[in-house]
């Protein structure tokens, strides 16, 4: 067993959850701790920052950090799960939409506000996760948390497809925005795909793909591309 501290950087496919990576990473590399900087859903992909050893001190911190997305959505359809995986609750036809409509949706979610968290959730309540409660098909109400866009951009527009960009706090959720401004247009709208982009000063650049990490199969192979903690320290402050 070979002892390693710091933060592996992975691009996570589509499909898994985050804490399948974790999982993955200890029992292929016999790693004693290893854990993850933020969630991604089963349908995003992208920056996936685990902590490993010594480094999951500072775990908390590197979460704290914003976040870059990417990310789609499509106008005309509300989902239970407010992303592509889940059931469609209500469709509804796309109304002719100007630029200016669009710019002025993405706009109100600017700057600092509340948002509901979504049913289909990691977030307890009373001990058991949202998404189990949802499952049961019960529906309890959410605290709204106060979470910021310092910017988006509108990409591409291609109806019903809306590509964009956004920069958020931490505890965003991007279905959840995808969700609300699909309610101001009249029409509904889910996230049918997400790529995180960068955590703070971290993105994917320094990332190992998953189709690389399943040739490497000694851990000290592995340790080239682990960021040392005096590296993440200075990545932090700069």
């Amino acid at each position: 067993m070979i002892e390693a501290d710091g933060v592996l950087l992975i691009d996570k496919p589509t499909g898994c959850t985050s804490h399948d990576v974790v999982d993955y990473v200890r029992n292929r590399f016999h790693f004693k701790k290893v854990g993850h900087c933020g969630t991604l859903d089963p349908l995003a992909t992208g920056l996936l920052m685990l902590v490993i050893g010594k480094a999951t001190k500072i775990q908390d911190l590197l979460m704290a950090e914003d976040k870059e997305y990417a990310g789609t959505m499509k106008l005309g359809a509300t989902t239970d799960s407010q992303d592509g995986d889940g059931k469609i609750l209500e469709e509804k036809p796309v109304p002719e939409l100007t630029r200016e409509q669009l710019e002025t949706a993405f706009k109100k979610y600017t700057g600092d506000f509340y948002q509901i968290p979504p049913m289909v959730s990691a977030l307890k309540q009373g001990g058991v996760p949202l998404y189990k409660l949802a499952r049961a098909g019960k529906t309890v109400e959410r605290e709204p948390r106060l979470v910021h866009i310092g910017s988006y951009i509108i990409d591409d527009v291609a109806m019903p497809l809306i590509k964009f960009r956004i920069q958020c706090s931490k505890g965003f959720y991007v279905r959840t925005y995808c969700h609300d401004i699909g309610q101001d247009l009249g029409c509904g709208a889910h996230l049918v795909q997400l790529s995180r982009l960068k955590s703070g000063n971290f993105s994917l650049e320094r990332a190992l793909s998953w189709e690389q990490l399943q040739k490497t199969t000694d851990a000290r192979e592995l340790l080239p591309s682990l960021l040392t903690l005096p590296e993440v320290s200075r990545l932090r402050r700069r």
